[in-house]
């Protein structure tokens, strides 16, 4: 309210200099008043920014030195600097108003226009000439003389007289005496030492010579009698590796003096104790020998630590009763025999780890080899009994394997590899990790050519689950469906805790199995969801089941409504004589055209690829074969997640079988257009025709019956179980698995495995047998129409039509002439005709019969149902067809 009040006069004052009204209570000087106060409330200013001001002086300074008036400058920052030593809360505030009213400072300011701030006198210093003028202060005589400090004493008085008027006067000629002339006394020193003190620690030292000089003789040797204490203190200095005088070190052993005897213990119990106490030193020795050494392995640095950790331990016991004895405050009988026990009872763990250290110091796989061994000591004892030493040993066995299984945590967490454990791990990655078709396959490997010697035998069963959870996680990661946490929490490492729980029963079971359980619990969690997880989404965002779908259609001619055109296209060119049968920009475009109309096919990925390694000789010679269309090729690019399921070599396999299944709707394309164009032709004898006719029906039948026992009975039934195998497929390596398995009994029921060729083969010659019997059948038909046709003019409506205005190829002409001169050996033969017939004939019924046999012999070796099924049909027809030929 002060405040308020006083703000109101102030604005009363300012109104009357300001406006001069007549008086106070006049209505103008009212609303004057009111309006101010209005206008102070609505503009309530804050306190000047104080570091504004100096940023702003700083600024102001910086510009006179740009501008070359650096003795303005240098102004500007003394007043400042002499400001500081005057502060105060309105300086801001002060300076903020000088900045503002200032005009063009670097222009209009001068040095000479400024005060010179004149030079504070410099206080003279004291001199001697202001305190003695004259100099003649201090030049008594008696101001050199010697000191008597004892003069002012009055038991001294008489003897201070009489020394005066008897020893004359004398001044020193030097302050200092020369440094040759100064002999200091031996009795001014004295040696500090308590001769008691050094007497006793001379006689403790029983290792002097002299000392036993008088020794005993025992079997000839110089016998020295030590205390008991004297012994003890050596075998504890022994057993914390520092040299004694009592036992030597000799590489890696320990050895006693034997001169050295107890006068209350016979010598053989002495040896016995003291060679049992080197032992102990010796293997312990072992362990402080490695802790000198260096590591450079993870979980060996963490089992260098524990073993440091130990030997301390076990030194600082060794103190404790080595200060039992030495203390004067506690009455401590003093016994070898229970030092010999304690350490017995202390080191046993020492020696187990002991025993560890020399067996996989001489192994050639030292790091994983010492995990195998600790895994084995802690089972050992476990089973053993011995509770105290195995908790110890397995709380060190699970330190150094949570530290080797960080790797591992790492890799099944987020699918990385750390470069520091690169060739300490069993996992590795591969160089060539550009291409993402082959992330599974090639990206990364097990360490499985040299037996997984980076993976201790414990965790050996688990090692593939390992592998696939990680490289789940590196696909995912690839997919951009890993976010860091997949879902529910998942545990990765694995404690002391994990394994031994409260439960009493579980102490009752081996250590083994509770820790492969443990372990088995962690790994198969991750790699259950890792493997949902990238399941998921192969299955709905990279359209697993749509590129089945689509390879099924295309290289197994699922629908052949679609597939049929492509087929014609290429068939006819070839009865044509065409060579564009072999142009893969053409048959990409008729394939791509024709399969375009299924919704699950992406025709950009389709390409036709045609092989031209033959010669033009070798393509005409084989014209007439089936095995012309292994030039043919149908490649269908996948999505680079299914082309690492659908491997390339599995795309060839599917090639392999497109193409028979091809070469079969070849052969009965030969056949049923042959006999569609000669069906009324009546110029062949009667038994010729008879003949051809059930020919032309038994192959037809043969080339029926095989082609709808492969699609209908075998490619069916192998993939509805595909469909299941990959539905019930854990992770991506069974699907793989799944997949390879189902393409090798494809193969194996086609007849195209390795094992099958001279099956295969007779297949392939029945198939090139109906295409020579439709050029057979040909050649006849078109002997006798030849001669009207050769009359008939080129240029007629028959051959425009039929020739479609594409030219013909070198082979066409070949095959023209080659025809043309069999059609007319065989009109001049008509017995040749029958007698092709009847070995047509003969090399089917030969051809069908081996192929029924060799079904039915392997099928009763490998027990494949197909096999059978397919023989017996082969035989049914075989006979019945026999009977009427």
């Amino acid at each position: 309210m002060a405040v308020v009040a006083s703000v109101g006069t102030l604005t009363e004052e300012l109104i009357t200099a300001v406006a001069k009204p007549d008086r106070i209570n006049d209505p103008r000087f009212k609303s004057l008043k009111r309006r101010a106060e209005a206008t102070l409330r609505s503009n309530a200013h804050p306190r000047t920014d104080q570091f504004a001001v100096a940023k702003q002086l700083e600024g102001l300074q910086e510009k006179f030195q740009v501008l070359d008036k650096d003795d303005l400058a240098d102004a500007l920052r003394l007043r400042l600097v002499e400001l500081e030593e005057h502060r105060s809360s309105w300086f801001p505030e002060i300076l903020s108003l000088l900045l503002q009213l200032a005009n063009r400072p670097a222009q209009y300011s001068t040095v000479d226009r400024l005060e010179r701030v004149a030079p504070k006198p410099e206080a003279k210093g004291l001199s001697w000439s202001d305190i003695d003028p004259a100099g003649t202060a201090y030049c008594d005589d008696d101001i050199w003389e010697s000191v008597d400090y004892g003069a002012s004493s009055s038991e001294d008085d008489l003897t201070s007289l009489s020394s005066d008027r008897d020893e004359p006067r004398t001044r020193p000629q030097s302050s200092v005496a020369p440094e040759e002339d100064y002999v200091i006394s031996e009795d001014v020193f004295s040696s500090g030492e308590d001769e008691d003190l050094v007497a006793s620690i001379k006689s403790a030292q029983f290792w002097r010579e002299e000392k036993h000089a008088d020794g005993l003789q025992q079997d000839g040797i110089s016998s020295r009698v030590i205390t008991e204490l004297q012994m003890v203190r050596e075998t504890i200095s022994m057993l914390q590796g520092l040299p004694t005088s009592l036992f030597w070190r000799l590489d890696d052993s320990i050895e006693v003096d034997r001169r050295y005897t107890l006068a209350h213990l016979s010598n053989g119990v002495l040896v016995a104790l003291l060679r049992e106490l080197c032992s102990t030193g010796a293997k312990i020795d072992t362990l402080r020998r490695f802790s000198q050494t260096s590591q450079s392995i993870a979980y060996m640095q963490t089992f260098h630590r524990r073993i440091d950790a130990i030997l301390g331990g076990f030194d600082a016991y060794l103190s404790r009763i080595e200060s039992r004895y030495l203390s004067r405050n506690l009455e401590v009988t003093v016994s070898l025999l229970q030092l010999c026990q304690d350490v017995r009872q202390e080191s046993k763990l020492l020696l187990l780890l002991a025993e560890v250290v020399s067996q996989f110091r001489s192994g050639s796989n030292e790091p994983i080899k010492c995990l195998d061994l600790l895994y084995d000591e802690v089972c050992g004892l476990q089973a053993a009994g011995d509770d105290a030493e195995f908790m110890s040993l397995a709380e060190l066995f699970f330190a150094c394997f949570e530290t080797y299984a960080r790797p591992i945590r790492l890799w099944m967490e987020a699918g990385l590899l750390e470069d520091s454990s690169e060739k300490s791990f069993f996992i590795h990655k591969s160089r060539s990790d550009s291409d993402l078709r082959t992330l599974w396959q090639d990206w990364y490997s097990l360490d499985d050519a040299s037996g997984l010697v980076n993976a201790p035998k414990f965790i050996r069963p688990l090692v593939h689950k390992i592998f696939i959870t990680g490289k789940s996680m590196v696909f995912l990661r690839h997919l951009n469906a890993y976010d860091g946490d997949v879902g529910t929490p998942r545990k990765t490492s694995l404690a002391l805790e994990d394994v031994f729980s409260d439960s009493q029963s579980a102490r009752y079971l081996p250590f083994y199995m509770l820790f492969e359980s443990a372990f088995g619990k962690i790994v198969d969690q991750n790699h259950s969801l890792t493997s949902a997880l990238l399941r998921q989404e192969l299955d709905k965002r990279c359209g697993l089941w749509v590129s089945l779908q689509a390879l099924e259609c295309i290289y197994f001619g699922r629908d052949m409504s679609v597939f049929s055109p492509i087929d014609n296209k290429i068939f006819d060119l070839i009865d044509r004589g065409k060579g564009a049968w072999r142009d893969r920009y053409l048959l990409t475009d008729v394939a791509q055209s024709a399969l375009s109309a299924l919704p699950f096919i992406d025709p950009s990925r389709l390409i036709v690829r045609t092989n031209e390694a033959h010669s033009p000789r070798d393509q005409a010679s084989s014209s007439r074969s089936v095995s012309m269309l292994d030039m043919i090729a149908f490649d269908y690019v996948l999505p680079w997640p299914i082309a690492n399921i659908i491997t390339k070599p599995a795309i060839l396999r599917y090639q392999r079988i497109a193409i028979f299944l091809m070469q079969i709707r070849r052969a009965k394309h030969t056949i049923v257009q042959q006999y569609a164009r000669h069906a009324a032709d009546r110029t062949v004898q009667h038994n010729a025709h008879s003949l051809s006719y059930a020919l032309h029906h038994n192959m037809l039948w043969f080339l029926n019956t095989l082609y709808s026992h492969l699609t209908d009975f075998v490619i069916s039934t192998s993939t509805l179980a595909l469909q299941k195998s990959l539905s019930a497929a854990e992770d991506v390596t069974a699907m793989i698995d799944a997949h390879n398995a189902y393409l090798s009994s494809l193969e194996a029921q086609l007849l195209l495995s390795a094992n099958l060729a001279p099956l295969l083969q007779a297949t392939t010659s029945l198939l090139d047998l109906s295409i020579s019997f439709a050029n057979l059948q040909y050649i006849r038909h078109s002997s006798s129409i030849k001669p009207a046709r050769q009359k008939r003019p080129h240029n007629t409506e028959d051959d425009d039509t039929s020739d479609e205005s594409e030219p013909e190829s070198e082979f066409e002409s070949d095959d023209d002439d080659t025809e043309i001169e069999n059609n007319r050996r065989i009109a001049l033969h008509d017995t040749l005709y029958d007698q092709r017939l009847r070995d047509t004939k003969d090399q089917f019924h030969r051809l069908v019969g081996f192929l029924a046999a060799g079904l039915k012999g392997i099928g009763r070796v490998d027990g494949q149902l197909s096999w059978e099924m397919l023989a017996e049909k082969l035989d049914w027809r075989r006979e019945a067809r026999s009977a009427v030929v």
